[in-house]
This record gives structure tokens, sequence and C-alpha cells, in this order.
């Protein structure tokens, strides 16, 4: 994933040489390869290349066109082929990535951004009309950022040079602070006020002192595929799946495939090996990395994941987080951790992860995140039952209803009210629950922040899109917030793909009947089925357990006392978004044992805090570094066991 970073004086002003010989360290340390440069008097763009395939090594970017636009791209773009059709005589197939887009460009102008299939960020300066245009691809996996001031605008891939040389402080976004504490925040938010984030399938045009936020694609809610026999939807799946998968492994170094054992990441790599075995070009070698931990006896990956290494005949590399060693979680007041949750020094478990990478000489990473919430992970009858209710294929819904109750063990009536109820509006104190962040977060800052507290509105509509593929989007929503609190990597950097979140695949997945994907008593129907031949039984029939993992509630009582520490002069408080006592009485039950149903809100609640402290000069108020601490001991188990959970479903093996 390389980085770019430009500044445009729209006052006319020149560029301060000084400023620049700062902003480029901050970026070389993601983008080692190579170094590009733009520069007229009042703008510079720079860029910093990291090449995961053969094309990349031959771009010079940023790229000047014909029309003296400058385009600058970050990304890989998996529909070449078809583009280089399209556009004719006027590209090859050895054109870089960048030179393709920039021949789109030139061709459609900004209609071409709903053509450019993969995962990308870019920006387009335009010296005729002083403009820029900011665009990120509509699964949001690459971040670009960007401030607008009266007299410039600045942009980057990463937060570090916009906060830390803008010369200021700056306030916190409360909505960003209610979303990570309910789950994650918006993708367009960051922590920093006045400091925004260019949205998932969106492009944003900034001129005389303004921007325009435009949405130029989105997923069609009329398309529809209907196949006559559970086969076709089967070869159907197989192949966009494949599709997905050889498009992430295009790289001129080994791939590394994070496998788990569960389904997710188990069928990535045997279908990455059958991909490999007939492209022997694609990549020169699939690699692969597990975690396994023989003290959590309800996370004990290994017997699934050394199936999929026999199947292979090749043992990867394999990290150990049941001997976890404590260490100090060192708070550095001058360390910039850009968004909550960022580590101030690596544990030793992401070190042996590290050192695995540089080891393979790996630039890729492929994970499984998406495969749950796409493939139909959650057995639930209710989008089935609502989509036959919208279409009043009321037949249809009393045989649906009859299977489900049956293997549910439910009363019918029962699984129609829930149906039913969906559509009715919301009781606007819902979600003030007990249990909820809203009854732990201070009460001026709750009614200040009801709606992203709330959470995306979910009443499903009767008239219009099916209620499943208004599931799907509101299900995607959540991952595009997921992948955008993913900071960039560093140290060695690399790249991460995740074949789940391909726009054909996914397109074809809201395409479909809801049946093809669950039914009663068969989670991820199509896809056991059309993987049967490729993925070994024992894992396309693991059965799926909903547990709480004993680790992160033994991590926060192992370190008591430095949590009593934290929060006895907690940064939250003075900033008026915690409650004092309430904080206190959360962190006794889980601590003592009583309560487990919070821990997740507790360790939130310290990474916030931890992240609080590092955030000295750079956030008001101004007096925030004395009240820095030195370290805080073992806090860093807490950070590693998060961030090895999966965050939207903790309790679910992949």
């Amino acid at each position: 994933m390389s980085v770019q970073f430009g500044r445009w004086n729209s006052d006319g002003k020149p560029i301060d040489r000084g400023y620049l010989e700062k902003v480029r360290p901050l970026l070389a340390r993601y983008g080692p390869d190579d170094l590009g440069f733009y520069a007229r008097e009042s703008i510079s763009i720079t860029y910093c290349a990291f090449h995961t395939t053969k094309e990349s090594r031959h771009e010079k970017q940023p790229c000047l066109t014909a029309s003296e636009a400058v385009i600058t791209w970050d990304g890989r773009l998996d529909n070449r082929e078809d583009l280089i059709r399209q556009l004719g005589e006027v590209v090859g197939l050895e054109q870089t990535d960048v030179s393709i887009v920039a021949a789109a460009y030139a061709r459609w102008g900004n209609d071409c951004l709903g053509s450019l299939i993969g995962d990308w960020a870019l920006s387009i300066w335009e010296p005729r009309t002083r403009s820029l245009i900011l665009a990120k691809d509509p699964i949001g996996v690459r971040n670009l950022y960007y401030s607008l001031e009266p007299d410039q605008v600045i942009w980057s891939t990463i937060l570090d040079p916009l906060v830390l040389l803008a010369g200021r402080e700056f306030a916190l976004c409360e909505e960003y602070i209610a979303g990570w504490f309910s789950g994650f925040p918006a993708a367009h938010l960051t922590p920093y006020v006045g400091i925004h984030s260019v949205p998932p399938s969106c492009s944003v045009l900034l001129k005389d002192g303004k921007s325009t936020v435009r949405k130029y694609w989105d997923f069609d809610p009329e398309k529809r595929i209907r196949y006559r026999s559970d086969g076709e939807y089967e070869d159907h799946f197989r192949a966009v799946f494949s599709e997905a998968v050889r498009r992430r492994l295009r790289s001129d170094s080994p791939v590394l495939a994070e496998l788990s054992g569960g389904m997710d990441s188990s069928s990535i790599v045997c279908v990455a090996d059958t991909i490999i075995a007939r492209e022997v070009s694609v990549t020169p070698r699939l690699d692969t990395i597990s975690y396994y931990d023989d003290s959590e006896p309800n996370w004990n990956e290994r017997p699934y994941f050394t199936k999929i290494e026999e199947k292979r005949r090749r043992t990867g590399c394999h990290i150990d987080f049941s001997n976890e060693e404590r260490f100090n979680f060192d708070i550095d007041c001058g360390h910039f951790a850009p968004i909550p949750g960022c580590e101030a020094k690596r544990n030793e478990q992401v070190e042996r992860f590290m050192a695995c990478l540089a080891a393979q000489r790996n630039r890729v990473v492929l994970s499984g995140i998406g495969g749950d919430e796409v493939m139909g992970g959650v057995p639930t009858p209710i989008p089935e039952l609502q989509d036959y209710l919208a279409r009043a294929q009321f037949g249809t819904l009393a045989r649906s209803l009859k299977g489900w109750a049956l293997n549910n063990r439910a009363p019918w009536l029962y699984l129609l009210l829930m149906s039913i109820r969906c559509f009715l509006p919301h009781n606007p104190f819902g979600f003030q629950r007990k249990d909820g962040p809203a009854a732990r977060l201070d009460s001026q800052f709750v009614k200040r922040n009801r709606i992203a507290l709330q959470g995306p509105r979910t009443r499903v509509k009767l008239f219009g899109a099916l209620p499943s593929f208004q599931g799907n989007t509101s299900t995607l929503i959540g991952l595009q917030k997921q992948l955008a609190c993913e900071p960039l990597q560093a140290d060695p950097p690399y790249e991460k793909r995740y074949p789940y979140l391909d726009r054909d695949l996914l397109e074809f997945m809201y395409a479909i009947p809801r049946e093809q994907l669950v039914r009663p008593g068969r989670r991820r129907s199509l896809m056991r089925r059309s993987l049967r031949d490729l993925v070994p039984a024992e894992i396309l029939e693991r059965k799926r357990k909903a547990y709480v993992c004993r680790s992160p509630i033994i991590a926060l009582q192992m370190v008591r006392s430095q949590i009593e520490t934290l929060f006895g002069n907690a940064l939250m408080v003075r900033y008026g978004l915690m409650d004092s006592m309430r904080l206190t009485s959360l962190v006794e039950p889980i601590l003592s044992g009583k309560e487990t149903k919070e821990w997740s809100f507790l360790m939130k609640s310290v990474l916030f805090e931890l992240w609080l402290r590092t955030q000295a000069g750079y956030v008001a108020p101004a007096d925030v570094s004395e009240h820095c601490h030195s370290s805080i001991t073992s806090i860093g188990r807490i950070k590693e066991t998060w961030s090895r959970l999966d965050r939207r479903s903790w309790f679910l093996p992949r």
C-alpha cells in the first residue's frame, strides 16, 4: 500500500520547503521503494511507493496527463483487462494501473470512477480549473484523509502529517468517540475536528474553499440473479469467489494468508492453492500464518489449521498465545498514535508476525474478514421471511416458516412476529439499555451524541429494495467502519487484502435469493455446497460455537492495579466523556469476576484512555501532557488480545 500526500495553498502562496522536509520522513516508512514528487508554486504532491505487483514497479507517480491533470494513485486495479479492451489502442496490456486510470479519466472524466474495480484511493489535481478530486473505492479498503481551511487544502494517506505538522491543537470529534464506544465510528470521521476521511464509494471535490461530496457508485437493489437449480448457483459462486481470490494473489512477491482453521481463511487458502497450481505467474508462493492457544479450551484452532496444512503438504508459521509474556506498555507522550487502539509498543506476538513477514519477503497479507457477514454465517431466517412478506409470497412464506420453526424449535408465530417487528417504527428510547455504552458515558455527552450512540437506523422498509438487500448494505457499512479503524502498517510495511469484500463477489451475493445462503440447520449453505471438493470436510462441517474467550477477562484481571491507577485520574473524565462514578462501578465487577458482559466496553475504555495520554500537544485541552504516565505495566496484553479477535464476531471461529 503506497502513500500519498499533498498540500495546496489556495491563496497562491508558495509551499514552505522546510514543511515538506518534515513530511517526507513520516511517509517514507510506509512507502520505502520510490519517491515521486510534483511541485508548482502553490501546490506540492508527494508519492512514496510500496510495490506489490510487477506493473507497479514501472509506475511514475504523480502521473502527469496530456491535459496537465496530475493523478496520484494508490491501489490495485482488478479489471485491467476489461478497461484495456474498452479503451482500445490508447493503452496496452503491459501498461501500469495508473496509466490505465489516467486514460479512463481522460475519456470519461469523473464518470470513470465507478468503472475502477479494486482497492484504491486517488487524487486528481486539475490546474486549469484549480480544483482537487479525492476518491476511494466502494468498499473503503484504502484510507485517504483531508483537511480544508480558508487558505489551504492538505490530503494524505495517513493522519500523521495532518496532525503533527498542523502547528495547533485539535478538538476531539465527539461523534467519532461515541462511535468508538458503541461499535466503530462512521467511516468519514477521524478523532480530530477539521480532519475528514473520504467516504467509501465517494468522491470529494475541493474548489473555491468548498468541499462537495458525491457518491459515484452503489450496489443496484434491483439486480436479481435467478437460476433453476442449486448447481447453477454453485458454479457461479465458485467462479466469482475464485476470481476474488485470484485478483488478490496478483503480486511479484510471496503472499501470506492468515489461516485460523475457520471456514473463511481455509477456503481462501484452498482456492488460492488451486489457482497457483493452474497459473504459476500469479504469485511466487503462498505462505500461511496461524495462531493458537492450547490453554484456551474454546479457542484452540490448531487441530483445524493443521488439516489445511496436511492438505497442502506444507507447514506455515505458528504463533503461540498461551505463553504470552508480560511486558511494559510505555506511554510516550512524544509518540503519535493516529487513532484509538494503535499500540505504542509492539508485543512479542506482533514482533514474531513482523519477523515472519520479513523472513519470507511477504508484502501482501490475505484476510478472511467479511466471510461471516457476506456468506450467511448468522443462521437467521428473518431476512428470508421478510423478503417473502415484501413480495406478498404468502404460500412460500408459510412453507419457510414451517421449516424454520421445526429446525429452531420455535413457534412459527414467534418467527413471523419477529419478521414483522423490523418493519415497525423504533422505540426512540430503546438504545439506552442498562448495559449499553450510554449507561457508562457522561450524561451530557450522551445527550449531544444520541444518534452516534444509537447506531444506524435499522428499520426495514417494506417497499423498494428487498429487506435482505437492506440488511446486506447495513452490514457492509459496519464492515467499512471496521476497515476505517485499521491503521496502516510499517516496519516492515505490508498490504492487507480481503477476498470476501470483492465488489463483483458482493454484487453476486446481494443479487441471489437469501435461501441460497442460509437454510434450516445449514448456515453458509451455498459456500459449503460449492467448495465441498476443495475444502476438507472437517472444516466445512465444523460446528459454530458461541462462547466468551477467557483470555480477555484474565488479561484485565491480571492488570487490575494498573487499570485502577489509570482510571484514578482518567482524562476521559476531565474531557467530559465519562462519568467517574459509573466508570468505577464498571471496573470492580469485571475485575472481581462477578460480571463479564461488559468486558469489551472496559477494554475499549482502557485503550481510549491510553490513546488520550499519547495526544499531548495534539488535542485540546493543552495540559494533557502533564497527566501522561511513563508506563502502564502489561496493558500491551490487552491491546493484543483485542486486536486478534474479530471485532465484529468476537465469539465466533472463522
